[in-house]
């Protein structure tokens, strides 16, 4: 029995690549003006951070004393008109048992008005970004404890829906079923996913399906 629905946002819950045009270039402008450099060497520190941290925002406060709430407040501060309601995810997740929750690496209240736009702020119990976890982003290990101990999730009972392959490993070693939705298939298949389908909403069809 799953009792916590835990998905990640980005590419998770709606594709995210025409927002995230906006929000790569807004992270390229704070930057460039806090670091006093081009965009050419801001885009260059912003990819290095996120692979070496998991997250920008991570590097900036380690190498360069960022503020981390300006600056997740003004990166994600973009213009959602981009995103529609989600009718069929919305008619899905009603369906769906148990206490549902995100878990994300933006900040800035970011997952709170995607989830406006989408129409599918009513059906999460909770929001756990990347302030909430002290800036330990997915899939640092110190993330997921954060989010058991902040919302009492029994990994044991939960499963864990994302479109990033390496943040699901960390998440079956603790013990939740894992979901991976997107393009990402691994072959040969890992061990770490437990099931896998092109998008949230056929996921979600096939298990309420197979639940009868």
């Amino acid at each position: 029995m799953i009792r916590d629905w835990v998905f990640d946002l980005d590419n998770t819950l709606y594709p995210a690549p025409t927002l995230y045009d906006e929000i790569g270039q807004r992270m390229n402008a704070y930057i460039a003006r806090t670091l006093a450099v081009d965009e050419i060497r801001a885009q260059e520190l912003r990819e290095r951070y996120f692979h070496q941290y998991g997250a920008t925002v991570c590097g900036l406060v380690a190498h360069h004393g960022v503020n981390a709430r300006d600056f997740l407040a003004y990166v994600h501060d973009a213009d959602h008109s981009v995103l529609s309601p989600d009718p069929e995810l919305d008619a899905l997740l009603a369906r769906l048992p148990g206490r549902k929750l995100v878990f994300t690496n933006g900040g800035g209240g970011h997952a709170q008005r995607v989830l406006e736009t989408l129409g599918l702020a009513r059906h999460f119990a909770h929001v756990f970004d990347i302030e909430d976890a002290g800036l330990a982003p997915k899939p640092q290990k110190q993330a997921y404890e954060r989010l058991i101990a902040a919302h009492a999730v029994a990994a044991g009972t939960a499963i864990l829906v994302e479109d990033t392959l390496k943040n699901l490993e960390p998440a079956h070693a603790m013990g939740f079923r894992t979901a991976l939705v997107g393009a990402t298939h691994p072959d040969p298949h890992v061990a770490y996913v437990d099931h896998w389908a092109p998008d949230v909403s056929t996921f979600l069809r096939r298990w309420l399906d197979a639940q009868g």
